[in-house]
């Protein structure tokens, strides 16, 4: 009789370690205190990969028991065991690397060849058949307000080589807030998602420091990555003698893999002022431009980890001037090398999330490898009373 007891406690032990638990994790600098925004939680049961936000905070869900690797290229990673986290923000330190002296590389071959050679082996392993579950969100401002956002979890299917890579994009959940006005509507649609996602497997972004022609525009050092031995940083400067709208490169790589780990580029004011504004109504004048690209190198998988693209430029119209800002962001929630299915119709052709009627099955946003921070979440709070 005392074993027929033991049974139904048994089987709640069960069903309370199947049960889903929600945990946030605030990774800060042990030395200053302060969050480190960017570093990489990486959930290993699932291989699901998050990024802490300005806060420092990440917040995912786990069924069952999984092992979590806080990560960053500036700091020591640490592995926390499952079984010592918390369910309410269990803050974590890292340690500075504390390696900071740039080492010059000497190399026989010109910086601008070794960046072609880079850029063609990094396309050339990003062209594979795989799909990427994908969070990405966007916000925009018009004349310094927030006036719209949306947000989906959304799938790329990748097919192809590294001549052609096609691209299907099927929208799972999507939501959007906020209303337009009219006459700006085309410029605050935001970023084609077809579109960045082929410049991220095809690197056009380094078209214009990857012409020899153009070679005496630019500035070509390498140096020793201070934060990682094993890595190098390239950074591509425009010279002062070009009258010309140039951006600024830094690119960390793998130098013995040959393979783009992370990129910036930005549009400084120093060079913006080179430019004459345009007067023409409907001319564009760029007052800021942005971009951060992380890539994941787990084995022979290679791909898009990551990416953060701001601009902000002034639209010239018939009676005034409306400042355009647009933020977006990306961020690969599961990596999977195959293929889904779907018929033809499932297919989303249009250029944005703004084209989508909402549909939300799921707090999708909760575990989407973003977590919103206190000032995101009264933004969008603040825009759906406007509907």
């Amino acid at each position: 009789m005392k074993r027929l007891l033991l049974l139904p406690i048994v089987f709640f032990s069960v069903g309370i370690l199947a049960q889903n638990t929600e945990y946030s994790i605030i990774v800060k600098d042990i030395e200053t205190q302060l969050p480190i925004e960017n570093a990489t939680v990486l959930i290993m049961k699932t291989k699901q990969v998050l990024l802490t936000n300005e806060e420092g905070k990440v917040s995912f869900v786990l069924s069952g028991a999984s092992n979590v690797q806080v990560s960053d290229m500036d700091y020591d990673h640490i592995t926390l065991r499952w079984t010592t986290l918390k369910d309410n923000d269990f803050v974590v330190y890292l340690k500075d690397k504390n390696n900071k002296l740039d080492e010059i590389v000497v190399s026989r071959e010109n910086p601008q060849k070794i960046l072609q050679k880079i850029v063609s082996h990094s396309i050339k392993k990003l062209s594979s058949s795989y799909r990427l579950k994908v969070y990405v969100r966007e916000f925009f401002m018009l004349d310094n307000q927030y006036s719209y956002y949306n947000d989906g979890l959304v799938n790329f299917q990748f097919s192809g080589h590294e001549k052609k890579n096609t691209t299907t994009l099927l929208v799972e959940q999507n939501r959007s807030y906020g209303l337009l006005e009219a006459d700006v509507s085309t410029d605050l649609r935001g970023y084609n998602l077809n579109n960045i996602m082929e410049n991220y497997l095809n690197l056009t972004y380094f078209d214009p420091v990857l012409d020899s022609k153009k070679k005496k525009e630019y500035d070509y050092i390498i140096s020793g990555y201070p934060n990682n031995k094993n890595y190098y940083i390239m950074k591509v400067t425009p010279l002062n003698t070009s009258k010309k709208e140039l951006e600024d490169f830094e690119i960390i790589y793998d130098p013995e893999k040959k393979v783009i780990i992370e990129f910036t580029i930005t549009t400084t004011q120093q060079n913006l002022d080179k430019i004459a504004d345009k007067t023409a109504i409907g001319s564009k004048n760029i007052t800021r431009s942005f971009i951060k690209v992380d890539y994941r190198l787990d084995g022979e998988d290679y791909y898009l980890l990551n990416s953060n693209e701001e601009i902000a430029y002034n639209l010239i119209l018939k009676d005034k001037v409306k400042n355009i800002q647009v933020r977006n962001s990306f961020i690969t929630t599961n990596f999977n090398k195959q293929n889904f299915t779907y018929r033809e119709s499932d297919v989303f052709k249009e250029k944005t999330l703004f084209n989508k009627q909402n549909k939300i099955l799921t707090n999708y946003w909760d575990i989407s490898g973003f977590t919103a921070t206190d000032q995101e979440k009264a933004i969008i709070k603040a825009l759906d009373f406007k509907m």
